[in-house]
């Protein structure tokens, strides 16, 4: 999640199904193999560029070409389902690639790592800022307590899947970029469960998504997109911030869950200050191989037979 080590990059081996598994393959996999990317995409989007790599990837076009092939193929994986809402909205999406690959030729061709991180700062700004913070437990809680609870919650749904926070990013575990990874992380981890394992251990991470999905993304980051696209106004962030907002409102609809999205007048931030002294650093590693070791089994049901059930319990794929 949250920057894995074995995940930095997009074009890594994230959304590649081993060649083994090709003979399994199916529209559920490539389902979860697209929104697995297409989150990686966004949440990489987000985090300040340290170095060159992600630059060269928007330069190179790969960073468009990765999200046109994974949207078309989540497209294609759609029909025969009844997901023609859906379609659409990924329709959208598309042609958002479209404007981000016209900024990449007329504005960020010759842009260098310094540009792209002033950029970043601008939107951003180097402290937290409340235009649009991309940190979950500024939203909705208006007092520190509600903030810890909410910070405890997300540190659960990582602890169960056998994720931790990396300590080469230094972010907290509910800022957007994690919790966009741990989506990432865990519809990947679905497309090798329909490859490999049986319906109750791919039923897991499917609820694992639900859940996220309905308590927590869903519900804080379609305002955040909002306020990101009025503070950016123009350029690369304004069109990350479309692409967001049109892909929460997809993925919640796939997924079949109602969140229920914080309004303008839900957006009470609290300074946070983290219990007992305590400090959240941003990523998450995969503890060993991600091919081999797929989720703490025991740890993910005992999370999941605590939290409440989803009372959207649709099957996936029928937005």
């Amino acid at each position: 999640m949250g920057t894995m080590e074995s995940q930095r990059s997009p074009s890594g081996s994230a959304g590649v199904v081993p060649a083994q598994t090709a003979l399994k393959d199916s529209p559920a996999v490539e389902r979860a193999l697209s929104r697995s990317k297409l989150y990686l995409l966004i949440s990489w989007s987000m985090l300040y560029p340290e170095d060159d790599e992600f630059l060269d990837y928007l330069q190179s076009g790969e960073f468009v070409e990765d999200g046109r092939s994974a949207i078309e193929n989540l497209s294609q994986s759609l029909e025969g389902i009844g997901g023609e809402r859906a379609r659409k909205k990924l329709t959208s999406i598309l042609k958002g690639f479209e404007q981000i690959e016209a900024w990449v030729a007329s504005e960020c061709a010759n842009w260098q790592l310094a540009d792209l991180q002033s950029e970043h700062r601008r939107v951003f700004s180097n402290v937290i800022t409340l235009d649009c913070p991309p940190y979950e437990t500024l939203f909705g809680n208006d007092h520190v307590f509600g903030q810890a609870h909410v910070m405890g919650d997300i540190a659960g749904f990582y602890k169960a899947f056998g994720v931790e926070l990396s300590r080469d990013i230094h972010e907290r575990m509910d800022h957007l970029s994690v919790e966009l990874e741990f989506m990432h992380f865990l519809a990947y981890k679905e497309s090798y469960a329909r490859c490999h394992d049986g319906s109750d251990k791919t039923q897991i991470v499917v609820d694992a998504q639900k859940k996220f999905v309905k308590e927590h993304i869903g519900r804080w980051v379609p305002l955040f997109s909002r306020m990101l696209a009025k503070k950016a106004d123009s350029g690369f962030f304004r069109y990350i911030a479309d692409f967001t907002s049109d892909w929460m409102e997809f993925d919640a609809a796939y997924l079949g869950v109602n969140p229920q999205p914080y309004s303008e007048a839900d957006y009470r931030p609290a300074t946070f200050n983290a219990p007992e002294g305590q400090t959240y650093e941003c990523g998450a590693q995969d503890q060993g191989n991600e091919l081999n070791i797929l989720l703490n089994e025991v740890g993910a049901q005992s999370f999941m037979d605590h939290k409440e059930k989803d009372e959207q319990s649709g099957p996936v794929g029928t937005a």
